[in-house]
C-alpha cells in the first residue's frame, strides 16, 4: 500500500516548524519516520524562505533541518492547463500554480491554515479530488484512513 500523501503549504510548513506541540509538527515527525510522504511545490519553498526569514530569522537554520529529516518531496512544476483550471477558481496566480502542482502531484490531502486562499473558498474546495483542511484535520483524516484500513 501506498504511503498516505499530504501536499503542505507555506502555513502548515511554518506552522510545523515553529510551534513544537501542533499538528504541523506531528506531520513533519510522521514525514521523519516514513510514515507519511510530504509534498511540497518549489513556490511553497521560496515562500517559506521567505517567511521564516521575515517572521522567524532565528529558525532558518532549523526550517532547513526540518525539510531535509522530513523527507519533504518537492513536486514537479504543474502543468499548465492545471494551472489554468485553478486560476480559474482562486483569482491569485501564486495559490493557483500551489494548488495545481497538488493536484499534478496525486495528493491525497492539501495541508493549509490559509483561509483566505483555500479554507474559505468553497468553490474550490468542490473542485478538488482531494480533502483540504489544517494539519489537524489532515490527522484525523490519516487517523480515519488508518482504522477502515484495520477493519477491512
Amino acid at each position: 500500500m501506498r504511503q498516505p500523501r499530504f501536499f503542505m503549504d507555506t502555513s502548515a510548513l511554518f506552522a510545523g516548524i515553529w510551534s513544537e506541540g501542533g499538528g504541523g509538527r506531528v506531520l513533519l515527525k510522521l514525514g521523519e519516520a516514513g510514515k507519511v510522504t510530504l509534498l511540497v511545490s518549489s513556490q511553497v519553498l521560496a515562500e517559506l524562505d521567505r517567511t521564516v526569514q521575515t517572521k522567524a530569522p532565528h529558525l532558518v537554520s532549523k526550517a532547513a533541518l526540518f525539510l531535509a529529516h522530513s523527507r519533504v518531496t518537492i513536486v514537479a512544476p504543474p502543468a499548465q492547463n492545471l494551472i489554468d483550471r485553478c486560476a480559474a477558481l482562486i483569482n491569485y496566480d501564486n495559490v493557483a500554480m500551489v494548488m495545481a502542482a497538488a493536484q499534478q502531484a496525486e495528493t491525497e490531502f492539501f495541508v493549509t491554515l490559509d483561509r483566505k486562499h483555500f479554507l474559505g473558498n468553497v468553490e474550490l474546495n468542490a473542485a478538488m479530488p482531494f480533502p483540504l483542511g489544517t494539519p489537524g484535520d489532515a490527522l484525523e483524516w490519516l487517523r480515519t484512513r488508518l482504522i477502515q484500513e484495520r477493519l477491512n
